[in-house]
């Protein structure tokens, strides 16, 4: 099925449920467009304002913990004993909607999605989260050691419509269903964010580099 075959069916689903209330979709064909928009041309219009847009319906899903990630540089420990440090790390995390593609980098999606879900469950959404401290990390000789973390994470799913001023691809109104995934607050449905230090012991590679250079018999830090 094309996208904007997929789309007319939601547009006619949606007009017919709108008929059968006794509200009126104005200027809605049944019929598809061979030439009709993609959901990224949707969207891009949305987030430029040239559709007037909102996220109906939202559905926020269980929340859960997401997947450690990197999140400050690693310390090889080239040294004969146990090499400790204070490590600071950063952590950025975004949303996503259900193609993988950032809503948080410019336009209007993220505020439209925090609109619909303030109003439907009398609390903000939020589209980005980033937080940063510090931790001692010890790193036993011939390993390397890091911090991850994983942040607290929640799905809301909901319908787009998008509405112009003049048709559009040869409708007024578009539709089109999206998952979004972001950032939770710390305790969401009982979860937490963790940080945590993580190690592994160097390749044959990095052993050999510990031997050259001012790297010999220390530990060091390297930028991730």
């Amino acid at each position: 099925m094309t996208m904007s075959h997929a789309l007319s069916r939601g547009v006619r689903t949606l007009a017919v449920a709108a008929a059968t209330s006794g509200i009126l979709v104005a200027a809605t064909s049944t019929a598809a467009a061979d030439d009709g928009p993609t959901r990224e041309l949707l969207t891009a219009d949305c987030a430029s304002g040239l559709g007037k847009c909102s996220f109906n319906d939202p559905k926020l899903g269980e929340a859960y913990l997401g997947d450690f990630r990197q999140v400050s540089d690693s310390l090889y420990n080239c040294s004969t004993s146990p090499a400790t440090q204070s490590m600071t790390w950063t952590d950025s995390v975004g949303s996503t909607d259900s193609v993988g593609v950032s809503v948080t980098a410019g336009g209007n999606i993220a505020g439209i999605v925090d609109l619909s879900v303030t109003a439907t469950y009398d609390h903000s959404w939020t589209s980005t989260h980033t937080e940063s401290s510090s931790l001692n990390m010890t790193v036993q000789p011939g390993e390397v050691g890091w911090i991850s973390r994983a942040q607290v994470m929640q799905q809301v799913s909901g319908t787009w419509q998008t509405h112009y001023d003049d048709p559009k691809w040869g409708h007024y109104y578009w539709f089109w269903g999206d998952t979004i995934t972001g950032p939770a607050p710390n305790g969401t449905d009982g979860k937490s964010n963790a940080v945590v230090v993580k190690s592994r012991a160097m390749t044959a590679a990095e052993k050999k580099s510990c031997s050259a250079g001012t790297k010999a018999g220390r530990a060091f830090v390297k930028q991730r």
